[in-house]
C-alpha cells in the first residue's frame, strides 16, 4: 500500500501542474479569441477563409500590442498619448478611473516601474503571527500629516493568489527587510510555505 500511495502522490505532482497549465492556457487562448469580437463580421477570419482558427486572438492581440506600442514610441506618438492624456483629464467620472488604472499600470508595465521593491517580514494580522509582504513605496498625501515617525507602505498577499491581498501601512521599524528577491518571495506566498527559498 505504501509503494501504491508514493506512486499516486508522484503521478499528481506530474499530472496536476500539466493539467492546470494546459487549462489556463486554454482559457487565455479562449479569451483571447474573442477579442474578434471587435472586428466588424465581415473582417473576421471565420467569415473570410471560413474555418475557425484556434488562437487568432492571440496573435491579433499580440500585433495589436505590438502596433500600438511602435506608434507610440515614437515622439509624435508620445504627442498623441499626451494629449489623450489631457483630454480624458477634463471628463469628471472617466479621469478618475483612468488616472487610477493608468497609475498602476505604469508602475507594474513600464521598465522604470518596480511594484514590488523588497520582501518584508510583518507581523499580521495580530501580533506574534507573521507573513511575507512586499514594500511599494512610502504613505503620501495628508496621510503623512497623521503618521508620526518613519512609515512603510505594504502590500501584503492572500495565498495561494496573490493578487488578492490587503495594503497597510506599517512603521519602518516593525518591517524586517528579507534577504530574498521579490521573485523568490512571490514563490514562497504562492507555494503556501511549501517551496521554500535557499538560505543565503
Amino acid at each position: 500500500m505504501s509503494a501504491l500511495r508514493k506512486w499516486l502522490v508522484s503521478g499528481l505532482l506530474v499530472i496536476v501542474p500539466v493539467a492546470i497549465t494546459v487549462a489556463v492556457l486554454q482559457w487565455i487562448i479562449g479569451t483571447l479569441d474573442r477579442t474578434l469580437l471587435i472586428l466588424p463580421e465581415a473582417w473576421q477570419p471565420d467569415r473570410l477563409i471560413g474555418v475557425h482558427i484556434p488562437g487568432f486572438g492571440v496573435l491579433l492581440t499580440l500585433g495589436i500590442l505590438l502596433l500600438v506600442g511602435a506608434v507610440v514610441s515614437n515622439f509624435m506618438g508620445k504627442k498623441l498619448v499626451s494629449w489623450g492624456d489631457q483630454v480624458v483629464a477634463r471628463i469628471p467620472v472617466v479621469r478618475s478611473i483612468y488616472s487610477s488604472v493608468k497609475q498602476v499600470s505604469d508602475t507594474l508595465f513600464s521598465e522604470s516601474g518596480n511594484a514590488f521593491r523588497t520582501a518584508v517580514l510583518v507581523q499580521w494580522p495580530r501580533t506574534d503571527v507573521w507573513t511575507i509582504g512586499f514594500v511599494t513605496g512610502t504613505p503620501g498625501g495628508d496621510v503623512t500629516n497623521h503618521l508620526v515617525g518613519d512609515y512603510l507602505s505594504v502590500y501584503v498577499p492572500t495565498t495561494p493568489n496573490p493578487t488578492g491581498g490587503y495594503f497597510v501601512m506599517l512603521r519602518k521599524s516593525d518591517c524586517v527587510e528579507l534577504k530574498m528577491s521579490v521573485d523568490e518571495a512571490l514563490k514562497y506566498v504562492i507555494s503556501m510555505g511549501v517551496v521554500a527559498p535557499k538560505p543565503n
